[in-house]
């Protein structure tokens, strides 16, 4: 395990990037061009970055970027 100190300000910038990242991933999820391969890889990185995520967000944060298992069987 790793540990790490940030301060309030690096974690608003993490958060804001890890949101983008999330909000990018989702976009591209409902891209029908890209192969379900591909989503298959993007949807696990989603997965990390959203565990990443939930370690400095609130719980009202966290509640909007959670992916159902239901929509992911439809890609």
């Amino acid at each position: 395990m790793l540990a790490f100190l940030v301060n309030k300000r690096e974690i608003k910038e993490l958060e804001y990037l890890l949101k983008r990242e999330m909000e990018e991933i989702v976009q591209d999820l409902n891209d029908s061009r890209i192969d379900q391969i591909v989503k298959q890889a993007m949807e696990d990185r989603y997965q990390v970055l959203f565990n990443l995520f939930k370690r400095f967000a609130t719980e009202k944060d966290c509640s909007k970027y959670i992916r159902t298992k239901k929509f992911n069987q439809s890609l």
